[in-house]
């Protein structure tokens, strides 16, 4: 095997096992290296120069990336060669002198209240619509993200306590509590209609599709993307549209900034900070809408 590809591969395996990167994020940084090795035309580690990696940014730059893939792509590049140096695989780091392209931070897009009192009256006719109820009221009721929605287990639930148990980023355990709405609407889900949704092959998931399977990331966004449709909700959506309509209404009420990192799972509190951002726009468009000097 080429060196270059050994070096990745003993990456990845860093991510999993010591630093605890989720899945996705590991597939993700696997493909953005390997796009990466293909472009410099699969050399050595040893062939790769300054000059290369400026080309490939360039080239990334190029292609019109969304600010999140591109922002990516460059700290996937920034700890690949990192880790090198750490494991002495190379003795200087080749691209800690470039410049790097700064990515424009975009805010999280936020539905107001109306809009998700619209999205959760969700007509109950069947078996998937009251999943569907349940997934929604969990998700702007806890925050979680979509990966920790659909990993969620039965005993992750607990009625007694009203709290949902997940694991995060970096498998970091996290206990969320649970409100009246989302509860009801669990216990209505999980007694009365997941039993009958279920198939031939029993599984502990809390969510199922409609062949009693373990319900995907996709699959959410597609049932969510459909009722935002059907409600007629016209500010864009993205699968964690909830979880950001939920902590910024959490802060539009006056909810601690450090509650809600605590709450969201984010290691760092700036990461939170992001939905003072949101809130500061919303009030300088009241302001601009209704002040008569404005």
């Amino acid at each position: 095997m080429n060196h270059f590809l050994e070096c990745i591969e003993e990456f990845l395996n860093y991510l999993y096992i010591d630093k605890k990167y989720s899945e996705n994020t590991i597939q993700s940084y696997e493909r953005d290296l390997m796009k990466y090795y293909e472009f410099l035309g699969q050399p050595e580690l040893e062939q790769v120069k300054k000059e290369d990696i400026k080309r490939y940014l360039a080239y990334l730059k190029e292609q019109h990336l969304g600010d999140k893939t591109m922002s990516r792509n460059i700290s996937c590049l920034r700890s690949f060669y990192k880790f090198l140096l750490m494991e002495r695989m190379i003795q200087k780091n080749p691209i800690e002198f470039i410049e790097l392209p700064k990515i424009r931070k975009t805010l999280p897009s936020v539905l107001s209240e109306e809009e998700v009192d619209k999205l959760l009256d969700v007509p109950l006719t069947d078996h998937y619509s009251y999943r569907n109820k349940a997934m929604l009221e969990l998700m702007y009721a806890t925050g979680l993200r979509v990966s920790e929605l659909v990993n969620l287990e039965l005993n992750d639930i607990d009625f007694y306590t009203d709290t949902v148990r997940t694991l995060g980023k970096g498998s970091k355990e996290r206990i969320i509590p649970l409100g009246d709405y989302a509860k009801e609407a669990l216990r209505i889900y999980i007694e009365d209609h997941r039993p009958k949704m279920m198939k031939r092959t029993p599984n502990n998931y809390v969510f199922v599709n409609n062949h009693g399977n373990k319900m995907t990331r996709q699959g959410f966004f597609k049932i969510l993307k459909k009722l935002a449709k059907e409600k007629e909700i016209k500010t864009p959506f993205s699968p964690h549209t909830l979880r950001h309509s939920f902590a910024t209404h959490l802060l539009n009420h006056g909810a601690d900034l450090r509650s809600i990192q605590e709450l969201l799972g984010h290691s760092d509190i700036s990461t939170t900070q992001i939905y003072t951002h949101v809130t500061n726009e919303k009030v300088k468009q009241e302001y601009d809408d209704f002040h008569p000097h404005a």
